[in-house]
């Protein structure tokens, strides 16, 4: 806050009043410049911080995201298991000797750096190149996140039929077999679109760390 005094003494003619108007002005353009000056430090210290933190985050992302696409490569191996043991109890042949299963995980992403980066205010300070490049790759995050939570409910109804207590465990007729396989082949199509979606952010984190090592 800026704070600006009368002059101590008596003004005396027009000459003394101009004097004394052209020394404030200037002293409050000294001090606007001064202050200035330190917001705009404060504005870059608080956006080199961010920047920072952000960039260790997306690498933290990019080095796990290969598990991610591994699992997600095991999960289909699997489901593509399962819907050959439903095809032999469609087709009423014994299959009392194979085994299924569903065991989809959910893959988190560090986040805490991008909001803070957003309740501080810091990302309206970036050039706004940057702040498009930030926001680009953590709206993909957000989308594979979405695609995996598809992913779980339908992974759920998948094995709602193998929580009917009428249902011989291990043994479903061939129209609980179809109703599986049915709900099975909508897991594989969301597990496709995930696939896809990690495999775009993969390039995009290659090419934001190629961008900025």
């Amino acid at each position: 806050m800026l704070d600006v005094h009368p002059p101590h003494e008596s003004i005396h003619g027009w000459r003394d009043f101009l004097l004394h108007l052209f020394t404030i002005t200037i002293g409050l353009l000294i001090a606007l410049s001064l202050e200035g000056c330190v917001e705009w430090q404060h504005h870059r210290h608080l956006v080199h911080e961010a920047e920072a933190s952000l960039h260790t985050e997306i690498k933290s992302n990019a080095d796990g995201l290969k598990g991610i696409a591994a699992d997600i490569q095991k999960q289909q191996e699997i489901l593509k298991h399962d819907v050959a043991v439903l095809n032999l109890f469609m087709q009423r042949k014994d299959a009392k000797d194979q085994h299924m299963s569903i065991n989809f995980h959910i893959a988190n992403f560090d986040d805490v750096s991008w909001k803070t980066a957003q309740s501080t205010g810091a990302l309206a300070y970036m050039p706004y190149g940057m702040a498009q490049e930030y926001s680009s790759l953590y709206s993909l995050q957000g989308e594979i996140d979405v695609a995996q939570q598809q992913a779980v409910r339908d992974a759920i109804l998948s094995l709602a039929p193998f929580t009917d207590p009428e249902t011989d465990k291990g043994s479903p007729t061939p129209e609980q077999a179809a109703s599986i396989k049915d709900h099975i082949q909508i897991l594989q199509g969301q597990l496709l679109l995930l696939s896809s979606l990690v495999q775009s952010l993969d390039q995009e984190y290659k090419k934001f760390l190629s961008a900025h090592p």
